[in-house]
């Protein structure tokens, strides 16, 4: 499947704010967006007034990329949210953040949603009483989530928790105080989204 590889660093200059691509690294001076916090490439530093649909498209690029979709993938999951009952912008990002690598990533069990998302491909992540390799797997309420693997796993796991301990678990999500396993205990709401993403302007795209 086809992937960004390149610069994670370097999207968040394009979208001019920090979308946490690289973990704990952005957290530390060592962050790229700390020393150049303009775009990339040779005008980056100029401003450049943006149209209507350049705002709409840079949204749409922001939350793409914050969850780490890809093209096609965003967009079957905006058509997924236009045909639910709701609000489509609300019912998008409910979409988006009931993945199973968010949820992993919500959870405090790895640094990025991108090394969540290869935890989930590598088998260490179970539903229930299945093992779940696809990150885009939406999880439902009531169900549980726990991590497997070896013993040198495990304690990489329980480390990367107490690096994420300040992180802020959404109250759809329940975190077993002491093993790598959560249980999904309510629906996201607009308000479980922390981050400044507007979905007003994404449906307007979809909608042209």
């Amino acid at each position: 499947m086809a992937r960004y590889t390149g610069p994670a660093c370097r999207i968040c200059r394009r979208q001019g704010m920090k979308l946490f691509l690289k973990g704990t690294k952005c957290m530390t001076e060592k962050c790229p967006f700390q020393k150049r916090g303009y775009a990339p490439g040779q005008h980056g530093k100029n401003r450049v007034r943006l149209s209507d649909y350049g705002l709409q498209l840079r949204e749409k690029q922001k939350a793409k990329r914050l969850y780490g979709l890809l093209e096609r993938q965003f967009r079957l999951t905006f058509e997924r949210a236009s045909r639910a009952p709701g609000i489509t912008g609300v019912k998008l990002l409910e979409l988006l953040e009931r993945r199973l690598d968010n949820v992993v990533f919500r959870f405090g069990f790895a640094t990025s949603r991108a090394q969540a998302r290869q935890m989930v491909r590598h088998g260490h992540v179970w539903v229930g009483s299945s093992r779940v390799t696809i990150p885009s797997f939406s999880v439902k309420q009531k169900q549980a989530i726990r991590i497997v693997g070896k013993d040198r796993f495990l304690k990489w796991v329980k480390e990367t928790r107490e690096l994420t301990k300040d992180r802020l678990i959404p109250a759809w999500l329940e975190r077993h105080p002491e093993e790598p396993q959560g249980t999904v205990v309510g629906s996201p709401s607009r308000e479980d989204v922390q981050f400044p993403i507007s979905e007003r302007l994404i449906v307007e795209l979809y909608s042209k």
